[in-house]
């Protein structure tokens, strides 16, 4: 924001028109409601599932508490800039206090209905979009109706008009490629599945407006061909100047080019309605790219895992424990996560976490551009 300050200042003598951004007064969300999978899940995975083992969270939390990653997540570090508290997870019966909002991403979760549900194996969260829609549905009435009933759990829920006032969070769709790629489907026809992936994506997030809400902070999928999980088991895929696997960032980029068309389409059918685009490709691109400018190494190799070129292994995931050469040893992390990239050959660290956050949240990588805390603005004019 300090950029910003300086820009507003250095034209302030200058039209309004041509400093847009200078007339918009910063957006008071009270609350956050986050739609999403593994890469925004603060606990709704492992509420259903079995917990987390260490060495996840042990950055940050000194313990594993349903985050795939070392530490905080993008959206913590979202919720902690609107001056909000973590938000709890949907799912999660213990402890939880949704008065800024909830979480219903979950881990391994999909925009349109998985083929293969957990716990089979390779299958994919049952609780899909349209599920954490629904259970956005019951939250919205539920929760009012126990506000009226008063006692000790009305002080746990939003207030009614949080839910119009509210940021809308959205990150969610690298599963649905992933689901292609691993069920044996070719680059071709997961490309072919983008249009249908999309076409879903808008028709829940249509429903959510219909619902009351208004501002909408939506993030494409990164470049899935840079994670170790991908690299690790698609070994001939042709490779980027970077290392990464090539056609299988292009699927990801073919998607965040559909899913821009509709938030587009979304826009012009909900003039009521603030819709931002927001690029994490790029910027989590730049790690695998440019790590060195960014203060980071390694960048394809996982840092809690073991085995292989980029130490990931599908049978010997971070926290687990392992037999090798007749010895039981436990997948741990690697020296220092605040210099890594990737966490866990799926997931990213917390420092990539927060660089992606700080790089996002000034509006640069944003359409229209557009920092976090004005998202409640149509436009810039």
């Amino acid at each position: 924001m300090t950029n910003i300050s300086s820009l507003c200042l250095f034209f302030f003598t200058l039209p309004t028109i041509l400093n847009p951004i200078c007339a918009l007064k910063s957006c008071e969300f009270p609350a956050i409601f986050n739609f999403g999978d593994s890469n925004s899940d603060t606990g709704g995975f492992v509420a259903s599932f079995p917990p987390l083992n260490p060495p996840y969270g042990e950055t940050y939390f000194q313990m594993p508490v349903g985050r795939f990653s070392d530490g905080r997540l993008i959206i913590d570090f979202v919720a902690k800039s609107l001056n909000l508290s973590f938000l709890s997870a949907y799912l999660n019966s213990l402890g939880t206090n949704f008065t800024v909002g909830a979480n219903f991403a979950t881990a391994s979760s999909t925009i349109t209905l998985p083929a293969r549900i957990i716990p089979a194996n390779n299958g994919f969260s049952p609780f899909y979009f349209l599920v954490q829609y629904n259970q956005f549905v019951q939250l919205k009435d539920r929760s009012q109706l126990i506000r009226k009933q008063g006692g000790v759990f009305a002080q746990l829920m939003p207030k009614e008009e949080y839910f119009q006032k509210a940021l809308y969070t959205f990150d969610i769709g690298q599963n649905d490629l992933g689901a292609g790629f691993f069920g044996d489907m070719s680059v071709e026809e997961v490309n072919a599945s983008v249009p249908n992936i999309v076409n879903t994506f808008s028709t829940n997030v249509k429903s959510i407006y219909n619902l009351g809400a208004r501002s909408f902070w939506i993030h494409n999928t990164g470049p899935i061909g840079c994670l170790a999980y991908v690299l690790a088991n698609f070994p001939s895929a042709e490779k980027d100047s970077v290392g990464c696997a090539k056609s299988y960032n292009e699927v990801a980029q073919y998607f965040n080019y559909e899913l821009k068309e509709t938030v587009l389409q979304l826009r012009k059918a909900f003039p009521s309605a603030a819709f931002t685009y927001v690029d994490v490709y790029s910027v989590k691109y730049s790690l695998f790219s440019e790590p060195k400018k960014h203060g980071f190494e390694l960048p394809l190799v996982a840092c809690c895992g073991y085995g292989g070129l980029y130490n990931y292994s599908s049978s010997a995931g971070c926290g687990a424990t392992i037999t090798v050469n007749g010895t039981q040893i436990t997948v741990g992390s690697c020296d220092d996560p605040s210099v890594r990239v990737v966490w866990d050959g799926i997931h990213y660290t917390e420092a990539a976490n927060k660089f992606i956050f700080e790089q996002i949240s000034t509006g640069a990588f944003s359409d229209p551009p557009i920092p976090l805390k004005m998202a409640c603005h149509r436009t810039m004019g």
